[in-house]
This record gives C-alpha cells, sequence and structure tokens, in this order.
C-alpha cells in the first residue's frame, strides 16, 4: 500500500510539473501576438495558432498510433472540447487586444481556477480541497490588486469581460479533454479537440488578409503560436491532466499569468505599478500552494 501511494504521488508530481510547463509556453501566447506585424486580427491570429498546431498535433497523434481503438468519441464531451477550444482563442485574443497583455491573461487565467471549481462540482460532484480553496483566494486577490494599478497597463472593461470569457472557457475545454482522456490517449485527445477548433474557426481564414505572413516576423509569430504555444504545450497537458484533479490544473496554469507579465514587461514595455506587483506575489504563493504537494495526496 505505502509503494501504491508513493507511486501516486510521483505521478501526480510528475503531472504537476507537466502542466506547469504548459503554462509558461502559453504564457508567451499575449506577447507573441502584440509582436506581431500590423494588420494580423486577433480572430485571425487564434484561428492560424490553431490550424498550425492541431495540424501538428494530427501528425503526431497518427506518427503515434493515438488514434487507433478508444471506441466511439462521446457526441457533447468532444463537441465541447473542440468548441470551447475555438471560443478561448477569440475571447483571449482579442482581450489582449483590448487590455494588454498583463491584464488580459491574469484576468483570463486569473479567473478560471474559480471557474474550474465550479464547473467540476456541476459536472462531476467533485469537491476540489481546501488547498484548491486557498490558491483560489490569493488568485483572486491578486487578479483584483492588478487590475486596481495605474501606470501604463490599459484596464479595458470589454477587454476584461472578453478575459473573464476566456476563462470560462478554458475551464470548460479542460473539463471536456479530462472527461475524453478515459481509456483514450493524451495524443489523439488534444488532437481532435484542437482540429476541431480549427474547424470551426477556420471560415474566419476565407477573406482574412494574410499578407502580414509574408514578413519573417510574422510567420515566426504564428509558428510559435502553433508549434510550441499549442502543439508541444497541449501534449504536456494532456499528459499531465492524467494525473492531476481538473480544479487543480487549471489553478497550476496560474504560471501563464506570471510568466505573460513578466514578458509584457520585460518585452512589451508595459508597466506595473506596487499593488500589481503584489498580486503577482499572491499569484505566485497560490501556484506553489498546489505545486508542493502533500506527501500521500495531490487533490488538496
Amino acid at each position: 500500500m505505502a509503494d501504491h501511494d508513493t507511486a501516486q504521488t510521483t505521478a501526480g508530481k510528475g503531472g504537476v510539473w507537466l502542466i506547469m510547463m504548459a503554462a509558461v509556453l502559453w504564457g508567451t501566447t499575449g506577447t507573441s501576438q502584440a509582436l506581431a506585424p500590423v494588420g494580423a486580427s486577433p480572430a485571425v491570429v487564434g484561428a492560424l495558432r490553431l490550424a498550425v498546431g492541431g495540424g501538428a498535433l494530427l501528425l503526431l497523434a497518427l506518427w503515434r498510433g493515438g488514434l487507433r481503438g478508444g471506441g466511439r468519441w462521446p457526441f457533447w464531451a468532444t463537441a465541447s472540447a473542440g468548441g470551447f477550444v475555438a471560443a478561448y482563442q477569440l475571447c483571449f485574443f482579442a482581450a489582449v487586444a483590448k487590455t494588454g497583455v498583463a491584464v488580459g491573461t491574469m484576468v483570463g487565467i486569473g479567473s478560471s481556477p474559480v471557474l474550474a471549481g465550479i464547473l467540476v462540482y456541476l459536472a462531476r460532484g467533485e469537491r476540489p480541497g481546501r488547498r484548491w480553496l486557498a490558491a483560489t483566494v490569493l488568485a483572486i486577490v491578486g487578479c483584483t490588486l492588478l487590475l486596481a494599478t495605474g501606470g501604463t497597463v490599459s484596464v479595458n472593461p470589454l477587454g476584461v469581460i472578453l478575459a473573464l470569457g476566456a476563462g470560462a472557457s478554458y475551464a470548460a475545454y479542460t473539463l471536456a479533454i479530462k472527461t475524453l482522456l478515459d481509456g483514450r490517449s493524451a495524443d489523439a485527445v488534444v488532437a481532435v479537440a484542437f482540429c476541431l477548433g480549427a474547424l470551426l474557426l477556420s471560415p474566419l481564414l476565407v477573406t482574412a488578409d494574410l499578407s502580414w505572413l509574408a514578413a519573417p516576423r510574422g510567420l515566426v509569430v504564428i509558428l510559435h503560436l502553433g508549434l510550441l504555444a499549442t502543439a508541444l504545450s497541449y501534449q504536456l497537458f494532456g499528459r499531465g491532466l492524467r494525473t492531476v484533479p481538473v480544479a487543480n490544473a487549471v489553478t497550476l496554469s496560474l504560471a501563464e499569468p506570471l510568466t505573460a507579465a513578466i514578458l509584457g514587461v520585460t518585452v512589451v514595455g508595459e508597466r506595473l505599478t506596487l499593488p500589481a506587483l503584489i498580486g503577482i506575489a499572491l499569484l505566485f504563493s497560490g501556484l506553489a500552494l498546489l505545486a508542493i504537494t502533500p506527501r500521500r495526496s495531490i487533490t488538496g
């Protein structure tokens, strides 16, 4: 029994670090969009990200044989995974365009642990636990301090609403992917979810002006978003999600806004005031609370 508990704890810790590595890669998406050439609209950037990332994930799943077997795919979970993946792209990139990298990412991902905890309880009857609750409270306070900041950071009400929509979409597709992982490989699940999301957003590319992709910077931005911030990151995320509860996984994704805030300041030139820096510290504390797992459990 002790060996079994140790194996579970080790697997849980491995899943925690996989999710955190994925979140660090996600934290580069807002900055990538900010560095894209003029003419790259948020919706088109999101659609191209899914097209490139979904295609890469599909090729990887085919190469590894992940799409073989698994039985029938449940319609609602599959449709929800693809639909909310697409909705997240639209909401997130529009939020960043409206209210900046730091605030857009902080609100979007900072709100998602609360939404994930509620959603998991309603859909699966799972109680996230006290560690999750403490980490979530720290996240809420951190985001509140960030929104109260002044300086050169733009806080646009519509951008904040869009960021909240991104947070809700992220929580929903995480739950859907977790459901689909039962009896299926992570390769197959993330490939199907992102290819479906790309298909849903593909009409946006029909009439879009894609001339900016001819610029080296435009091509680098899309390849980074598609291959690193989508294909690689969601491979890590899908594997980590096997051993980490949904609510905890979403809270661990607070590594994304921390990364985005640092990049927003150091690369894009956004400036954060002292309350915002305190907010970042609180978010980091919530992240550490879940990353440092107890000896026998990762569920809090």
